[in-house]
């Protein structure tokens, strides 16, 4: 007998939303819940209860990241009705708290926000921080993005003067459990992604240090990471991921400003340039007819 297609797809959903024991571990180790579980439970039984349901909001926590990330893939609308009845369960008094601090980690890890689009239905789409075209071109097809470990790279070359050394890279990435010959279970290779398909995607230039013997690498930004994201944005990231405010670091703060300064000048540049040339394509176009009348 045919199935209902409703109750297949709501099925295939709530598969997608599971999440395997081994895969709990390692999203603890890059999203970073897991945190607050606890080293031991204490011999109070008021203690041990608190505990234990500690550990199940966090794990609601992990789910609710997976579960976001497959609607990204699949590119739905995300409901609150959805969350409830598919991740949220039993827990719908920490609804609140579960979302939110899933969707921090979806900011920091992947570089995804996650925005209401209809306040009365509470629907809710997530949005790349960078521009479109970074993630659809990424690798050609890409599941999940690398927003996020693109901005976190591009945070530690603005804050190391623009350019740093390939070591101070892999300092970050590995606080992040992303290591360098070791395959992740959400970004693949790193090394391969930061040094050639990033680099290829001019998001990253990777580059030998001038007279480094044995050879050692830098990293700076590239022409499409300028063009797609400012420094202000990497700062208030940045400064998000060490729960501090972007003026916490004056100099950096000021260069930013600088920076947006400087792209709010050459965009009213190219605009005055563009009324100009219409301008004058129109004043030619006009003597034209004016000659051709005459004649």
């Amino acid at each position: 007998p045919c199935q209902n297609p409703n109750k297949h797809r709501a099925r295939e959903r709530r598969h997608q939303a599971q999440v395997e024991p081994q895969n709990l571990v390692g999203a603890q180790a890059i999203v970073g819940v897991g945190e607050e579980f606890p080293s031991s439970l204490s011999s109070s039984t008021s203690t041990s209860t608190e505990s234990i349901q500690r550990g199940n909001i966090d794990e609601k926590v992990v789910i609710m990241v997976y579960y976001l990330l497959y609607k990204y893939n699949m590119k739905e609308f995300i409901s609150k009705a959805e969350m409830l009845r598919e991740v949220i369960q039993m827990y719908r008094n920490h609804y609140l708290e579960i979302l939110q601090r899933a969707a921090e980690h979806m900011e920091m890890i992947f570089g995804l926000d996650l925005k209401e689009v209809d306040p009365y239905r509470h629907i809710y789409i997530l949005v790349n921080k960078m521009e479109v075209s970074c993630d659809a071109r990424l690798l050609n097809r890409i599941e999940i993005p690398k927003t996020g470990l693109l901005m976190a790279v591009l945070g530690v070359i603005f804050m190391n003067g623009n350019c740093v050394s390939e070591e101070r890279v892999w300092q970050t990435l590995n606080v992040m459990g992303l290591f360098s010959g070791r395959k992740h279970f959400i970004f693949g290779e790193p090394k391969k992604l930061i040094t050639k398909d990033l680099v290829q995607q001019k998001y990253l230039v990777y580059r030998q240090v001038a007279n480094s013997d044995p050879p050692c690498y830098e990293f700076l930004w590239g022409s499409r990471a300028h063009a797609e994201t400012t420094k202000m944005k990497v700062l208030e990231f940045t400064a998000k991921i060490h729960n501090m405010v972007p003026t916490a670091f004056p100099s950096l703060y000021e260069e930013a400003l600088r920076d947006e300064e400087e792209r709010a000048q050459a965009r009213a540049l190219a605009k005055a340039r563009v009324a100009a040339l219409a301008k004058a394509r129109s004043s030619a176009i006009a003597k034209s007819s004016s000659r051709s009348k005459r004649v």
